[in-house]
């Protein structure tokens, strides 16, 4: 794989750069509650611009449906990136079309134009070969050098992570160069005990990266909704909590699979429950009951491992030499149910292990609760990125880079 280091010794002044970034961050209305995406691909940014490049940068947000939606639009992130590069930065408000162009024309070297949310057009996600085609070839008309540095997106294979790598003399950036090494670490060479905790709503997202894991961890510390799930395939009642009975089947097979391999599979001995879902905008008081994880009310919904749960991971983190964890342990976002998650996190901190935090949901946490971010071995820009290169797959947007 070839990275920018490369393409600024070959000198990039006056041509136009073309960076995949990742800026799908949280919005609430036109204010960014976390830019850490959008701080993560400065470097890569400012290493263009400072050798002189005309750096267009472009990005999806959220979920549109191929087509145009205010409520997705990247004018805000553009916003907030001109405001970290401490300049004015370029938007255009369209991708291909005459907003895009001349956006870019207007670019003196070492400035900088972001696109509009590059999933308004179908092709970009498209599952057509041909039609994705044809976006890319629209994008590669607006550059001369493809950087790849959206991680989050890299296991996509969209016009703009895959495609388009193909068409442009192509490079990675700082962030995937980065995210690459970090992953690495743990999957090749691994220090030991190697635990890995996870958490989030469902099951089935973690079942691959559980599958490959099994055969590298040391220690699988279970939390959040799907923690539910392995209780119910214990046998245990789980109320009303998050459940898939779908995938208990799968979980008595790892769960058997662990004791075989020797591999400490650790679920939640106390967990905080309610009747009701607690309100995340007026964070209005919950009033939680604790229960044994094994004596769920019926009519009660686990919302986030109780404070013997907390204590028990710490203590299973505390010798660790290397740590992944995905997902966090509750309803962080409610001050009555993050406990859990920023036990875990402290765990993190207090720990000497390499920990490396795999964003999505985790990487929020670790910023919303007030956790210096250089305490930590390595946060992810990518969740799901992070879980499918360590479940062993083959992510399109790095084959492309490799190519």
């Amino acid at each position: 794989m070839k990275t920018i280091d490369e393409l600024l010794r070959q000198g990039v002044e006056g041509k136009r750069v073309f960076v995949r970034a990742d800026l799908n961050v949280p919005q609430d209305g036109t204010t960014i509650t976390d830019d850490g995406r959008i701080r993560a691909v400065l470097p890569t940014i400012k290493a263009l611009t400072g050798a002189g490049a005309k750096v267009v940068v472009a990005s999806h947000l959220g979920r549109p449906k191929g087509e145009p939606d205010p409520a997705f639009t990247l004018r805000f992130a553009a916003s907030r990136l001109g405001e970290l590069l401490g300049r004015p930065v370029a938007f255009a408000g369209d991708t291909i079309g005459s907003e895009a162009h001349s956006a870019v024309a207007g670019l003196d070297n070492g400035q900088v134009a972001v696109l509009e949310n590059l999933r308004f057009n179908a092709g970009e996600t498209s599952k057509d070969d041909a039609e994705r085609a044809e976006f890319a070839a629209r994008l590669a008309a607006l550059a001369d050098v493809y950087v790849g540095d959206g991680f989050g997106a890299v296991h996509r294979k969209h016009a703009s992570v895959y495609d388009l790598a193909r068409l442009l003399p192509s490079y990675a950036g700082y962030l995937i160069a980065t995210e690459v090494g970090v992953l690495k670490k743990l999957t090749d060479d691994v220090k030991r005990p190697y635990v890995v905790v996870l958490g989030g709503a469902k099951v089935s997202d973690k079942l691959g990266v559980i599958d490959h894991l099994l055969e590298k961890a040391d220690r699988i510390l279970i939390g959040g909704g799907m923690a539910y799930t392995f209780l119910k395939a214990k046998g245990h009642e789980v109320g009303i909590s998050l459940l898939q009975e779908d995938q208990i089947p799968a979980c008595l097979e790892y769960l058997a699979r662990a004791e075989k391999k020797g591999v400490e599979f650790v679920l939640p001995v106390d967990v905080l429950v309610s009747a009701e879902f607690p309100d995340l905008k007026t964070k209005a008081p919950a009033k939680p009951t604790l229960v044994a994880s094994t004596a769920i009310p019926a009519d009660q919904e686990g919302l986030d491992i109780g404070p013997e749960t907390r204590k028990l991971y710490a203590s299973k983190l505390a010798d660790a030499a290397t740590v992944f964890w995905n997902g966090p342990m509750g309803v962080f976002e409610h001050p009555d149910y993050a406990e859990g998650t920023k036990a875990v996190a402290q765990a993190l901190v207090d720990s000497p292990a390499f920990s490396v935090v795999g964003g999505g949901d985790s990487a929020a946490a670790v910023r919303i609760l007030g956790f210096d971010e250089d305490a930590f071995g390595h946060i992810s820009t990518g969740g799901g990125a992070s879980l499918e290169y360590l479940e062993g797959k083959t992510l399109p947007g790095l084959a492309a880079l490799e190519d």
